[in-house]
């Protein structure tokens, strides 16, 4: 019983580590604790000038496998990732919630861009 306890224990602590490790879900968690909705990628829908560059880079993952692009596609991902992490912690920090949600549901867009962009450069 103790064992089971104790198994049970770290699971939590490991999923809490995870969790607050990556920036995206950490944001998320912060607001789900003040009681605010998830942030969905339609809380994006108002800014055509970030859809745009959304589906640009998209567009250039859909294209054939060039090296080149996709380093350059990856840093512009890692980089975008930086800005926004530093706006959700000022937005935090302001305690501007809203502000937060917009934020993350844009990380969720990079977050997906990053996912295809592995799924890319894997060997087939």
């Amino acid at each position: 019983k103790e064992q089971y306890y104790s198994e049970q224990h770290s699971s939590l602590i490991n999923k809490a580590y995870e969790t607050l490790l990556n920036p995206l879900s950490r944001g998320l968690y912060l607001l789900e604790l003040h009681g605010v909705k998830p942030a969905q990628e339609t809380d994006c829908d108002g800014d055509s000038v970030f859809l745009t560059e959304i589906m640009e880079i998209n567009e250039k993952l859909a294209e054939p496998k060039n090296e080149d692009i996709l380093e350059e596609i990856e840093t512009l991902i890692k980089v975008k990732q930086e800005e926004l992490t530093k706006e959700v912690t000022a937005a935090f920090e302001r305690d501007d919630l809203q502000e937060a949600k917009k934020l993350l549901a844009k990380m969720k867009y990079f977050a997906n861009l990053e996912d295809k962009l592995k799924n890319k450069k894997i060997p087939s």
